[in-house]
Formats: C-alpha cells, sequence, structure tokens
C-alpha cells in the first residue's frame, strides 16, 4: 500500500477526516459530483429503499512511484441493490489486452506517437434510467435536512448500472461525431477524413489511449474530450493500467518493471536467487499426493494472480502461470516451490518486455500454434498454445487446456489450429473469404509456441524468448 510520511491511505472517514490532504480531496471530490449535476436532494419516497454510500482513499503514483495525487471517490453501496428496481441491464463492454498491444504495434510500426487521457470521473457522466435514492456521505450532511437522500440522475461509483451508463454516454459521443465502432471490438473506435488522417480510440472504463497520422486531428478530439467529459490530458501515454510504456524513435516498448518490484517485494522475494528459466523440462507438476504438506490456499492464490496480470506483458512466463492456476483448489509445497521458481526468473529479469519495432519487421500479422499430447497426466487432456506476431513483437497469446481428451496427436494439433484461427479471425475480419489464413508446416526448431505448451531447455527458452520481440530498455538499441 502507497504511503505518504509513513502513514497508509485511510480506510475509513474518521480517520480520513484528521488529515488536510484528504480533506481536501473530499471536497474536491463533491465539487465534481454538483458541477456535474449528478443527483437533487429530496424526501425518501413512500416504500423506497436507500443506498448507502461511503468514502474510499486511495494515493495515486506514476511509473516511477512517485505520488502524483491523493483521490477520494465516493462510492455507492451497489451489493445492496435489487435486479429489477434499482437496475436492469448491467453489462459494459471492455478493451481486451490483445486489442491494446496491437493499436501499440500498429503506431509503433508507421511511426505514430501513442497518447492518453484520464476521465476525472468517468460515471458521473453516465445517465441512469432507474429511481436510486442514495444517503447523505459523511461529513457533507445539509444542515436542517439531515432526514433527506439524494435522487441520482447520474450514476455513482459502485451502483451495477454505472460501467453501461458511462459507456453508453461515450459511444453515443462517439458515434455522434463520426467515429466508426468497431464490429469485433466494441471499445475500438476510428475516424477518417478524404485526405486520407486517421484517428484510432480504445476505451478502457475510465481511460482512453489514441493514436493516428493527423496531429491536428488528434488535438481537435483531445480539446472536444477535455471539455465535454472533463478530462486529464496525460500527454504522451507512459504508463497505461500498471504497463510502462517507452516511446523511441525506433518503435515502442512496454513492460511492467515497476509491477514485478512490488510482486517480489510482497512475498519476499526481491533479494532471491535468480534463474533463467521459470520451469525446466524435467518439472513434475503433480503432487507427491499425501507425502505432499497442504499449503494456505489464500497465500497460494494471492501469488498466482500477480503472476497472471503480469502476462500482460510476459509471455514468457503464461505456459508457468497456466500450470500453477490448475492447482489453487488444493496447492501444497510442492506447487508454493514451483511458483517461488517463477518469481525467482522475474528476479533475474525484471525489466524484461516487448519491444514493436517500426517498420525494420514484418506488418503481417503472423501466428505459431501448437500443443502437447495428454500432458496431464491426472486427467490425460492436453495444452494447447499460439501466439500472434506484428512488428517483431507477441500481440496476443494463449496457453489453454484442452476442454476434451483427445484421442491422437492429429487430433490434438487440429483442435489447437482451430483455436488459433478463430483468434486470426477475431483479429484479421473477413480473413476466411479473402483466404488469407494460410496453415504451413512449422519444424520444431522453429515453432514459437512450444514456449506456450511446455518446459523448455535454457538455451531454447531463451532463443524462443528473443525471438517473440522480448529484451530489456537496454538492448533495444
Amino acid at each position: 500500500m502507497v504511503q505518504e510520511f509513513g502513514i497508509e491511505d485511510p480506510d475509513c472517514y474518521e480517520t480520513a477526516s484528521k488529515l488536510e490532504i484528504w480533506r481536501s480531496a473530499m471536497k474536491a471530490e463533491m465539487e465534481s459530483i454538483e458541477k456535474n449535476h449528478t443527483w437533487s436532494l429530496v424526501d425518501l419516497p413512500h416504500k423506497c429503499k436507500r443506498i448507502g454510500v461511503k468514502w474510499i482513499f486511495k494515493t495515486k503514483t506514476d511509473e516511477e512511484g512517485k505520488i502524483t495525487k491523493h483521490k477520494a471517490r465516493l462510492v455507492a453501496k451497489g451489493y445492496s441493490q435489487r435486479e429489477g428496481i434499482h437496475f436492469t441491464e448491467v453489462f459494459a463492454p471492455v478493451a481486451r489486452m490483445d486489442t491494446i498491444r496491437m493499436i501499440i504495434s500498429a503506431a509503433a510500426y508507421k511511426g505514430w506517437k501513442m497518447h492518453q487521457l484520464d476521465v476525472k470521473s468517468a460515471f458521473l457522466q453516465g445517465e441512469i434510467e432507474e429511481d436510486v435514492y442514495v444517503d447523505q456521505p459523511r461529513g457533507f450532511e445539509i444542515k436542517g435536512r439531515e432526514h433527506c437522500v439524494y435522487k441520482l440522475h447520474k450514476a455513482l461509483y459502485g451502483l451495477k448500472q454505472a460501467p453501461r451508463a458511462w459507456f453508453s454516454k461515450i459511444e453515443s459521443h462517439f458515434m455522434s461525431n463520426g467515429f466508426m465502432n468497431c464490429e469485433s471490438e466494441q471499445t475500438l473506435f476510428t475516424k477518417t477524413d478524404k485526405k486520407g488522417s486517421i484517428i484510432i480510440v480504445s476505451v478502457y472504463v475510465d481511460d482512453l489511449i489514441f493514436t493516428g497520422n493527423d496531429q491536428g486531428m488528434m488535438m481537435e478530439f483531445k480539446k472536444c474530450m477535455v471539455d465535454m467529459f472533463d478530462m486529464t490530458d496525460l500527454g504522451s501515454m507512459t504508463y497505461f493500467l500498471g504497463i510502462e510504456v517507452k516511446q523511441t524513435e525506433h518503435g515502442i516498448f512496454i513492460c511492467q518493471k515497476k509491477y514485478v518490484e512490488e510482486v517480489l517485494k510482497r512475498f519476499g522475494m526481491e533479494e532471491c536467487n535468480a534463474v533463467n528459466c521459470p520451469m525446466v523440462p524435467s518439472t513434475l507438476f503433480e503432487s507427491n499426493g499425501d507425502k505432499d504438506k497442504p499449503i494456505d490456499e489464500t497465500y497460494y492464490k494471492q501469488i498466482v494472480g500477480s503472476l497472471m496480470y503480469l502476462t500482460t506483458t510476459r509471455p514468457d512466463i503464461m505456459f508457468s502461470v497456466s500450470m500453477l492456476s490448475r492447482s489453487m483448489a488444493k496447492p501444497t509445497e510442492h506447487h508454493l516451490q514451483l511458483a517461488k521458481k517463477v518469481l525467482r526468473y522475474l528476479r533475474g529479469s525484471t525489466g524484461m518486455g516487448i519491444f514493436y519495432h517500426k517498420e525494420t519487421k514484418g506488418r503481417e500479422l503472423l501466428a505459431y500454434t501448437d500443443s502437447d499430447f495428454a500432458g496431464d497426466k491426472k486427467d490425460r487432456k492436453s495444452t494447447s498454445g499460439y501466439i500472434f506476431l506484428i512488428s517483431g513483437g507477441a500481440v496476443a497469446w494463449s496457453s489453454k487446456k484442452q476442454p476434451i481428451v483427445t484421442l491422437s496427436t492429429t487430433e490434438v494439433e487440429f483442435i489447437a489450429a482451430a483455436m488459433c484461427a478463430c483468434q486470426a479471425i477475431w483479429m484479421k475480419r473477413e480473413s476466411e473469404q479473402r483466404r488469407s489464413i494460410e496453415l504451413k508446416f512449422c519444424g520444431t526448431h522453429d515453432q514459437l509456441a512450444d514456449i506456450m505448451t511446455k518446459p523448455l531447455k535454457k538455451s531454447t527458452f531463451l532463443k524462443l524468448r528473443k525471438e517473440i520481440g522480448m529484451c530489456t530498455e537496454e538492448e533495444i538499441i
């Protein structure tokens, strides 16, 4: 948890109210709510129930760990909402990380700059149709009207329909301003003009990233968004969802170095001995039955969960994390040692990430897929894996156990190829009509997808890791 002057982020209003920085943050949040005409003070109608609210406090930092601001957020207790009364539809799309990486790779290849916007109070922008009443927040009760409640006109954070209301709002804004919505990725919007200028925008809840080939069009878009939604212009994209982004004249490098360091510190592995591979071919995944001592499930799940998010920029640990996640129900000391082996690998490759080249590597979408056969000794199911490359770097990857027991190597390879083809069609629409998906045999020494399906010896692992575009920032030039 981030600390300021040796004090952790407050966990309740009473603690926060004693510090000026948090009182100012709460005041700023209330001003934002009032400015947006989010609610109106009314008497609670007969037979209507109110929803409670609470304050959440968080110290925001940048990619270097420096404090950027202290944020106080008023959140509704959405768990008390009842379907059909307080909300109806709640689904809202979120950009896939595959999409984010594809946009970055395209920008790198074209030499475009990536930019970022942050909505100060995104969910407060979304309009709601249901009648929802919430309590007055602690510290900001209206004198003489303490019994009253607020009727919401727009969504509050914590409401189940808040994400949907916000996305509907921003989607309608894009469509009314000439943007086209991607059929296979609802959070991706593009706009072109007669001159051939283009701007590409991706929405991830309250964060927006965009790029394009016309600086004037991008400046106009940025000004429109800042004025319309009270956004913060974060300038060039440097830190997005915990991903560090380095834009250079040779391409774009993404990594999660800061997050890796936090994970190692969290689990007491910051001073451990480093290793060169997360797993080796002789690794046994099954425990020794009763001889293996069970461990705390929560602790093990915390390690695996942290590693799962790290696979956002680290395809080199995807297979290992996939295998570790299969033991979440009943982990043992053996599984914990395997997890710590991955942490030891991260200790020696903290700054490793993916580099997308500028016009020096092929722009064509290239995919590798492979599988093992009956790799799981318990249920005899196989593992399928694929990896897609654009601009010399991996943009999409997967390592999953197949849902059925296959009876031959031919069948297992067919299932793996079909899974890869589905991903390819999603990434490159109408490919099957243009017959641009072509299957080719790939020899063992050139099969990059092996890194997703089995433990490899050191020399093979390091070779494949380099070929999927992974390196450190120092190795870029």
